[in-house]
Formats: structure tokens, C-alpha cells, sequence
């Protein structure tokens, strides 16, 4: 491989990226290893503490450059349009568009509400359409990258869950499951995961690194499945 095209896949330098969710886990693993390849940072999540936190550590892995930080739910729509606005203050252009944001709810249609469906697909769903809505023209300009980080049950359901995730993080815990529950997950994952395991942050960031950078130029439109093989398992 030629030196040019190594650094096209190592190399995210100077692009303005806009990563949502990057208090925690998927989103802050992201954040920070954007700052590693060179990225210029904008940085959304609705735990404060949690985000200077990540900011940080992105500044202290990228050089010094401090990200943008734009606390907010992403379920307000004033939210959501001040933080574009804010980016494009800041930067004048936008590169890369990650929607990480997400949650987990537990529980299958006889037993959630509306109330939990409707706070589920404003986060998941409705939230990254109006983002991706008002980045879109910002995006075609630098010829920009969108990813969207969704869940394996976009691919294999589950029915426990309105929303799955197959990677090593909080959300689990942040959705009702406890110490022994959370174990347990972990353990059956090497009956559901090809693999054996379950993921880590860092596999699927390295991922969304790659679909961001100059090297997945003529990728779009494609579900890439990070998920130790998941989807194409059929144990319960």
C-alpha cells in the first residue's frame, strides 16, 4: 500500500465532526479516538460532568485542541438546531456527522407503554432525522460522511428489548439492569455471538473511523454489522 493511501486510513486531520452521544460509551470511545487520527471536535451528550470528562481526555490525546462541547437533549428540537448552528459558528463547515445517541429500553410490547416507545424512537429515531435534516446541506458541501450507530436488532430481533445493543457498555445498566443481570448478558453472549464475546468500544469506533475518513469514499448507503457476527445467529 502506498504511503498516501495509509494515511487516507489512519488520518481523520482537520475534519469538523460532529459526534452525538459522547458522554458515554459508543460516542465518547468515538470522540476520542477521532482526536487520535486528527479530527476537529464538536462534541453533544446530556451528562455535562460526563462530557468535560471526555473533552479532556480528547484534548489531552489530540494535541491539545479542546472540542466544541454542546450539552443538550437531542429530543428538544431548539436543542438540536443550536447545536448545528453552533458548530457552524465555530467552524464554518462540517465533515462528519456521527449519531451515536441512543438508548436501551427493556421489555416487549405486553409489557411497555407508549410512554417508553415514544422516548425510544425520539432519541433513536426521530432525533437523528432532524440532525441529519439540518446537517445534510452542510454536509454536501464538504462532500461529508453521515454515520448512523444503530443497534443488531435493526437486523435480528430480539423481543425483550425495544433496542439492543451488542457492544460492552453502560447502556445496559443505564436500562434497569444490575451487576448479576449485566453478568449474565456477558455470558450468554458466547452463545449468541459467532465470535464468543461481545464487543468493545473501541472495535466499533475503529469502524467508524474508517466509514469517516477518505478511505470509504465510495462507500455509502451500506449496513456494515459490527456485532461479533450476531446477526447471523439464531439462538435466543
Amino acid at each position: 500500500m502506498a504511503s498516501d493511501d495509509a494515511y487516507k486510513v489512519s488520518s481523520l486531520k482537520g475534519k469538523v465532526s460532529l459526534i452525538t452521544g459522547a458522554s458515554s460509551g459508543i460516542g465518547a470511545g468515538t470522540a476520542v479516538l477521532f482526536a487520535k487520527l486528527g479530527a476537529v471536535l464538536a462534541l453533544n451528550g446530556r451528562n455535562v460532568e460526563s462530557l468535560k470528562k471526555v473533552a479532556k481526555e480528547c484534548a489531552e490525546c489530540g494535541g491539545g485542541t479542546e472540542p466544541l462541547l454542546l450539552p443538550g437533549d437531542l429530543t428538544d428540537e431548539d436543542a438540536v438546531k443550536r447545536t448545528v448552528e453552533d458548530v457552524m459558528a465555530r467552524f464554518g463547515r462540517l465533515d462528519v456527522l456521527v449519531n451515536s445517541a441512543g438508548i436501551l429500553a427493556m421489555g416487549g410490547i405486553e409489557t411497555s407503554d407508549l410512554a417508553t416507545y415514544d422516548r425510544v424512537m425520539n432519541i433513536n429515531v426521530r432525533s437523528v432525522y432532524q440532525l441529519t435534516q439540518l446537517c445534510v446541506p452542510h454536509l454536501v458541501k464538504t462532500k461529508g460522511s453521515i454515520v448512523n450507530v444503530s443497534s443488531v436488532n435493526g437486523q435480528r430481533s430480539n423481543w425483550r428489548r425495544s433496542k439492543f445493543e451488542s457492544t460492552r457498555c453502560e447502556v445496559h445498566k443505564r436500562a434497569g439492569l444490575d451487576e448479576e443481570q449485566y453478568a449474565k448478558f456477558l455470558e450468554k453472549c458466547k452463545q449468541t455471538h459467532a465470535l464468543g464475546r461481545p464487543g468493545e468500544v473501541d472495535e466499533v469506533a475503529h469502524s467508524i473511523a474508517f466509514l469517516a475518513s477518505d478511505a470509504a469514499t465510495f462507500i455509502t448507503g451500506v449496513n456494515l454489522p459490527i456485532d461479533g457476527g450476531r446477526h447471523a445467529m439464531c439462538p435466543r
